[in-house]
């Protein structure tokens, strides 16, 4: 079963007193390009938790974000009082040096650099909360997995209706190629006959060439080769991956269409051609958001 390379997977869960929410969103892409956001207290696990994803993600432009939220009321934050009083005794010596005023000297210290600082950060990183934001991300990319099957069954759903219009549009052509023969084989003689008289016709070499140039008309090898190509996409779409696999039979399927298009010298069978490459040319443009 194919998979759209588009998806979207969402996660919570609560641990201690923090919410952690995990989203991944995907596009199409080549290979995988993945784009990890996280808060800063868990960047010391950034490189293994992209090894983890790229195991579980095959293709796509890849988003995943991962917030934390407190449920309770922040953490009390911590003032370094030594750093503090330093700060102070300076800008109170400066101040006083300069003969100005030390009414909000308190106030300036505080906002100076590492005075106040977060419980939050300067606690490492907790082994349980990192296996609670681990399952999150396990969770969200199930999620996002189910998606992309689910994507996947629809667009597989449309090739599967566009292929089975090919393949009519072409059980038509093999129906009338036969007529379409003969038509072709009757225009020439009377094309002819309008402008030769009939006893100045050389028979024998007449129909030796109507025979080579009609040869040059046959299109049953391409007819065949098309089937087996439409065949063949229907088959392939059963596959894991086969996103790429898909893109080039399109390209061969196409190839032969056109091929058909170009010696089939018929008005009718031109018309079920165009047909053809509307049908093809939307499976294609699908084809670029399979996995």
């Amino acid at each position: 079963m194919i998979k759209s390379m588009t998806g979207f997977g969402k996660a919570t869960n609560e641990f201690s007193s923090k919410k952690i929410t995990v989203e991944v969103r995907s596009l199409n892409s080549r290979q995988l390009d993945l784009n990890l956001r996280m808060p800063y207290s868990y960047k010391e696990k950034e490189l293994e938790l992209r090894a983890e994803i790229s195991k579980q993600i095959e293709r796509g432009k890849v988003d995943i974000t991962i917030y934390t939220e407190f449920l309770q009321a922040e953490l009390p934050i911590a003032i370094n009082k030594t750093l503090a009083k330093t700060y102070y005794k300076e800008l109170k010596s400066l101040a006083e040096e300069l003969n100005e005023d030390t009414t909000n000297l308190l106030t300036l210290t505080m906002k100076m650099p590492d005075v106040l600082k977060a419980e939050k950060e300067i606690v490492e990183l907790d082994v349980e909360e990192w296996k609670q934001v681990k399952a999150t991300v396990d969770k969200a990319i199930e999620a996002f997995q189910k998606f992309r099957e689910d994507e996947g069954k629809t667009l597989s759903d449309e090739f599967e209706m566009r292929i089975g219009i090919i393949d009519k549009l072409l059980a038509d052509v093999v129906a009338g190629d036969a007529s379409r023969v003969e038509n072709i084989r009757t225009r020439i003689k009377n094309n002819i006959a309008e402008v030769i008289e009939k006893e100045k016709i050389d028979e024998n070499r007449f129909e030796q060439e109507l025979i080579y140039y009609i040869e040059k008309l046959d299109i049953t090898e391409e007819k065949l080769r098309l089937k087996t190509h439409l065949d063949y996409f229907s088959e392939a779409m059963k596959e894991l991956g086969s996103g790429r696999k898909l893109g080039f039979i399109a390209q061969e399927i196409g190839r032969e269409i056109n091929t058909i298009g170009s010696k089939a010298n018929d008005a009718t069978v031109q018309k079920m051609v165009v047909q053809m490459k509307d049908e093809l040319e939307k499976i294609k443009e699908q084809l670029l958001n399979v996995l």
